[in-house]
């Protein structure tokens, strides 16, 4: 099969902002996910570089139109190797052969009788760059730029757009897919409702000079989006490129919804008049707010690419915002809400799971990953994996990527209880129980190579990082061919692991530090008289008791604390997350008690130990054995939700 999926254009008359990363973010996961199944895939984005805005930007940094949009179309190539973007190729209006193109069209439109010369009155809006008709007003000004057009009468040449009207209302009806998520389906058929104007398509050379020439009248250049959309056919070679009949025919444009209009209209109805068949699919996302508002450089709260990758990681930037936004909907973007999947999501779940399998694979069969011997008890973890391969290959193609992610996550979560409900580490203390020990660490493997397969065209680094460390060679079909290795069981024993670093170290998110409210002289005199109580009758009160807040909490990594051999350091969820330092490093290794639900004391003041500040106490049993102590940590007898207080 043959994919081609497209960006838009991105107007060059401001710098590459947190919306653009995540259109091109989507329409590249789409690539290499189309590729992940076997097609051959075309990806193009690219850059929009005249009319009115770019004068305006260029004037007010005393530069030409030229070296203006150069500077800007450089910022946008240099961004997306930044982010793991590899487009197939990179157009810009300003190339020769888009702009050959663009007038060929036009004549094209021009000979068939579907361009005119008019006069015409109407409301300009320089931010639009088109002109407004009085519903779109709001209050008498433009509804996204929030100005008052001006009132401009003018002679140009127009499209007639309202001439295939009927024609695009029947194809998107007979069309269901056409534009999708459906509510945007359902607003274009709701404009197409009214007769439609026909579109303005140039502009006099008297007022703007930076734009194509009208090959039929040298004293207009072309209005910017009928320049700007044939970009699409330009990145095909149109007309009579080889690329143009294999791509063309499959054709799938992501946007956001601020373009809508003329992606669902001009750009359809021009096409029309070309006499070529509609592209197959329109996209189309919500916005990118940034702590609940909307992003706009008016305010200040314009989020750059580059400095989020410095900051978070490319992977975590790529997995954050295909999880957080549901395609279609708005999303909002702030720091707390990225630090909380990398630490929850990526750290805790994913990083986890890869580490303490692999550790234990190394530490129990040499790092080599052993053979299987089949068993029912795996059944749960087998079927789920066929099942989140079956959900993910539909939510992918049908750009629900947030429901493919979800779906993952789900194989993740099944697969850490996978370890916590089979204990490796004590099968391997039993010498009767190799070969089920080798089932679980191969059934472990297997989960991980699986993970690297799904997850590689959402985080293609981290992915590649974790197929070297399965010992699989660069390119290797088992991470890179869904279609032939989307399915259980296909990883081979006696794969090698090799070391890798840490997946995804932890963020420390500023911790907010709680008002303590002062005591009276009398609480304290209380307290005294409790605490004197207490050592004078060897017991406490049930009030005294209740002091204490015990909770279940579940530990979600561990690791040892620098320069001691007794203390490890827990991350815990008791709801909320919290490092704890217990004394239990010569009984329990680090991978083998990640996952464990155990039983704290939550209200503890917090105390330094090693450095490391510990919020809380981890209960054990002190168990005496053969002359010797040792200590086991408290669970309780069912899983629970992590922070349930225990009564």
């Amino acid at each position: 099969m043959t994919t081609y999926i497209t960006t838009p254009i991105y107007y060059v008359n401001a710098q590459p902002h947190l919306g653009h990363a995540y259109t091109t973010i989507v329409a590249d996961t789409y690539s290499r996910f189309r590729r992940l199944c076997g097609d051959t895939v075309r990806f193009q984005t690219g850059t929009d570089e005249h009319g009115d805005k770019i004068v305006e930007a260029a004037a007010k940094e005393g530069v030409s139109p030229k070296e203006y949009v150069d500077r800007i179309s450089g910022l946008f190539r240099d961004t997306w190797p930044l982010l793991d973007i590899v487009p197939d190729n990179f157009i810009r209006t300003t190339d020769r052969n888009h702009v050959l193109t663009v007038q060929k069209i036009l004549q094209q439109v021009y000979d068939k009788g579907d361009i005119y010369f008019d006069e015409y009155s109407g409301q300009y809006c320089t931010g639009c760059e088109r002109f407004l008709t009085e519903k779109e007003l709001v209050d008498g000004k433009c509804p996204d730029h929030l100005t008052i057009p001006d009132e401009i009468t003018e002679q140009n040449y127009f499209f007639r757009m309202s001439r295939y009207q009927q024609d695009l209302i029947d194809h998107i009806k007979a069309n269901p897919e056409f534009i999708t998520p459906e509510r945007y389906r359902n607003e274009v058929l709701s404009f197409l409702s009214e007769p439609l104007e026909d579109l303005c398509i140039s502009r006099p050379t008297s007022r703007l000079t930076w734009g194509i020439p009208l090959p039929f009248d040298d004293n207009f250049v072309t209005y910017v989006w009928f320049d700007a959309l044939i970009n699409y056919l330009t990145g095909l070679d149109y007309p009579g490129g080889e690329k143009f009949d294999p791509y063309w025919s499959v054709a799938e444009h992501v946007i956001a919804k601020d373009i809508l209009k003329p992606h669902a209209i001009y750009w359809p109805t021009m096409i029309l008049s070309m006499g070529l068949p509609l592209y197959q699919k329109l996209h189309v996302h919500g916005y990118w707010n940034v702590d609940e508002t909307k992003m706009s450089k008016s305010i200040g709260n314009v989020v750059r690419p580059a400095e989020l990758v410095e900051e978070y990681g490319v992977d975590c930037l790529r997995y954050f915002t295909l999880r957080e936004m549901s395609f279609g909907l708005d999303a909002s973007f702030s720091s707390e809400a990225i630090v909380a999947r990398k630490n929850s999501d990526l750290a805790n779940d994913l990083g986890n799971l890869y580490s303490r399998s692999t550790a234990m694979l190394v530490k129990y069969t040499d790092g080599v990953v052993p053979e299987p011997v089949s068993s029912e008890d795996d059944t749960v973890l087998r079927d789920l994996a066929v099942s989140v391969i079956a959900t993910y290959k539909e939510t992918m193609a049908d750009f629900q990527f947030h429901r493919a992610l979800q779906a993952v996550w789900e194989l993740i979560s099944q697969a850490n209880k996978y370890i916590v409900t089979n204990e490796p580490w004590a099968l391997a203390k039993d010498s009767g129980r190799t070969e089920r020990l080798h089932t679980v660490l191969y059934n472990l493997a297997e989960s991980l190579r699986l993970l690297t397969l799904l997850l590689q065209p959402v985080m293609p680094g981290t992915c590649k990082k974790m197929a070297v460390g399965l010992g699989l060679e660069e390119g290797s079909p088992l991470v890179t061919d869904l279609t032939s290795c989307g399915a259980w069981g296909k990883l081979v024993p006696g794969a090698e692991l090799r070391k890798i670093d840490s997946l995804f170290p932890r963020v420390d998110a500023k911790k907010k530090k709680q008002p303590v409210k002062e005591e009276s002289q009398k609480t304290n005199n209380k307290k005294k008289k409790q605490n004197h109580s207490l050592s004078e009758e060897g017991g406490i009160t049930f009030d005294q008791f209740q002091q204490v807040e015990l909770r279940v909490a579940e530990i979600v990594s561990a690791e040892p604390v620098n320069k001691s051999d007794r203390l490890l350091k827990l991350i815990v969820k008791a709801p909320e997350e919290r490092v704890i330092v217990a004394g239990i490093a010569e009984y329990y290794a680090p991978e083998d008690i990640v996952g464990l639900q155990v039983l704290i004391v939550a209200n503890l003041k917090p105390v330094k130990l090693m450095g490391v500040e510990s919020q809380g106490m981890v209960l054990a049993a002190k168990v005496e054995e053969d002359g010797k102590s040792r200590l086991v940590l408290s669970a309780v007898s069912a899983s629970v939700p992590a922070g349930s207080k225990v009564a």
